[in-house]
C-alpha cells in the first residue's frame, strides 16, 4: 500500500496454514514482493481467531488474510464464516488460498463471502507470481476500506 507521500507502507498479513513447507514458501515469495510486509503465520485455525479477536491497536490489524482450508480445531471455512459475521473483521480481504480444486469448495467459501479463491500453484515459480499477483492486486490495485473504519462499521 502506497501512503499520501508516495512511499510504500509496511502491511501486516495473516496467513493461517498448517503446513509448514506452505508457510515456507509464503515467507519466501512475499520476501522477493516489492511491498514492505509483516507475515503472522498462524497454523491452528482455533488459535487464529483468538489472534484476530485480540485487543490490539486497528493498526496492528492484518490488511490480508492468506486462508488454507484444511486445518487443525477449525476448519478454514468455519473461520472464513465467523471472520465474514464478524462486524470488525468482515473487511478485511479473505483469500482462500488452499489446495482444493473441488467445485463444491469454491461455491461454499463465495457463499461464505471469501474475497477470492486462490489454488496453491505446485511449482515455485508460478507460487511466487501468484503472491505477487495477490500483493499487487489487494495492496496496489483494489481500494480497501481504512483500517480505523473496521471498528466502527455498520452492517
Amino acid at each position: 500500500m502506497i501512503d499520501s507521500s508516495g512511499h510504500n507502507q509496511l502491511v501486516e498479513i495473516l496467513l493461517i496454514d498448517d503446513s509448514p513447507s506452505d508457510v515456507r514458501l509464503v515467507k519466501e515469495a512475499l520476501a522477493a514482493c516489492d511491498q514492505p510486509n509483516h507475515l503472522t503465520a498462524i497454523m491452528d485455525g482455533g488459535e487464529a481467531l483468538v489472534w484476530l479477536r485480540q485487543p490490539e491497536p486497528m493498526a496492528s490489524r492484518p490488511r490480508l488474510i492468506l486462508l488454507d482450508l484444511n486445518l487443525p480445531r477449525r476448519n478454514g471455512r468455519e473461520i472464513l464464516a465467523d471472520i465474514k459475521g464478524d462486524p470488525v473483521l468482515r473487511y478485511i480481504p479473505v483469500i482462500v488460498f488452499t489446495s482444493s480444486q473441488a467445485e463444491e469448495e469454491v461455491t461454499l467459501c463465495y457463499n461464505l463471502n471469501a474475497n477470492c479463491y486462490i489454488v496453491k500453484p505446485f511449482d515455485w515459480p508460478r507460487f511466487e507470481a501468484v503472491i505477487r499477483v495477490i500483493m499487487a492486486f489487494w495492496l496496489n490495485v483494489a481500494t480497501l476500506p481504512p483500517i480505523s473504519s473496521h471498528a466502527v462499521a455498520q452492517p
